[in-house]
């Protein structure tokens, strides 16, 4: 195609937003306010929740504060520069701007499929061979995992940035997104993306597709060892300590994968800018819920600390 411009002399971009519907501009910013506000707080109590109790300093609830971190760091990357557009006309943002938001995106969003797998194979680990739980998910090696997780997170971004942003980019850089996802930018491009989408494909496979296969390896496992299980209240407890992780998974890497192993064509535009509203947005601000819900520690946590709060005031009342 001609038209295009080096990518290397592009200045910004032009975000379009949900500039498609006017008279829902004030109730979409409204929405996306409350999702990400909630998102914040819910994922921040779990945190401090985790670090203050000591019950909650096992493998598991170790992973879940970085799961809550990773939450934090995924949607901050998006929503306040959203936010910040949405009464804006244009709604530019600079090449480097547009790259860098990329790269965290990215990066958070592999961490959090890396971190995902890591927290099945600690499940794997808990049920399947109790005996050795200790020994095999040790402080160390807990502390080891997590930074491969976050490791695993920056190549992938570091290459998918790389690959994206080599590219020229047709006049006007109009970008028909809220934010700089893969599948816009692909579309904007005015040169050969092939190389671009075989490097998608592979880190998707590679890094997706291995997290994807520790999960069905460990839960495999999980499942041929709670059905030696006896009683059948054994059975019930193994599975509820799994089945908030197992929501996690299935929300995550069915819209991601949607999202990003689809055609970059012009029809999936406005499907993907809905989807990625669900991966961006809304998983970040349920995974916490999800977890609190099924999970009779963190729900004894909040009794405690409520009690304990309680307890606070009343000597504060008592004290002259």
């Amino acid at each position: 195609m001609t038209g295009g411009r080096n990518s290397s002399t592009m200045t910004h971009f032009i975000l379009l937003g949900f500039s498609e519907r006017p008279e829902l501009q004030v109730v979409l910013f409204a929405l996306f306010l409350s999702i990400y506000l909630m998102t914040l707080a819910w994922n921040l109590c779990l945190i401090v929740l985790i670090k203050m109790e000591s019950h909650l300093h096992s493998p598991m609830y170790f992973f879940l504060g970085h799961l809550s971190f990773v939450d934090i760091s995924y949607a901050s990357s998006v929503a306040p520069k959203m936010l910040c557009d949405f009464f804006k006309e244009p709604k530019t943002i600079s090449f480097l701007g547009c790259a860098t938001q990329f790269f965290f995106f990215v990066a958070m969003g592999a961490t959090e499929c890396c971190l995902l797998a890591a927290m099945a194979y600690d499940r794997y680990a808990a049920i399947s061979s109790p005996l050795l739980y200790t020994a095999l998910m040790s402080p160390a090696v807990c502390l080891a995992m997590a930074l491969m997780t976050y490791a695993g997170g920056v190549l992938t971004g570091l290459v998918q940035t790389s690959s994206i942003f080599r590219l020229h980019f047709c006049v006007p850089p109009i970008v028909n997104h809220y934010f700089c996802d893969l599948p816009p930018l692909l579309a904007l491009s005015c040169s050969s993306t092939f190389l671009s989408q075989v490097v998608n494909f592979l880190v998707v496979c590679a890094v997706g597709g291995a997290s994807a296969v520790i999960v069905l390896v460990s839960y495999g496992y999980i499942i041929a060892a709670v059905m030696k299980m006896h009683p059948s209240q054994g059975r019930a407890k193994a599975f509820n300590t799994c089945a908030s992780h197992l929501t996690t998974v299935i929300l995550f890497y069915g819209s991601g994968l949607f999202s990003y192993l689809q055609p970059s064509t012009g029809n999936s535009q406005e499907q993907n800018k809905v989807v990625s509203i669900s991966y961006g947005a809304v998983i970040p601000m349920l995974n916490p819920i999800i977890y609190s819900l099924r999970n009779k520690e963190i729900k004894d946590a909040w009794k405690k600390l409520r009690e304990r709060k309680k307890q606070v005031s009343s000597l504060c009342l008592l004290v002259p």
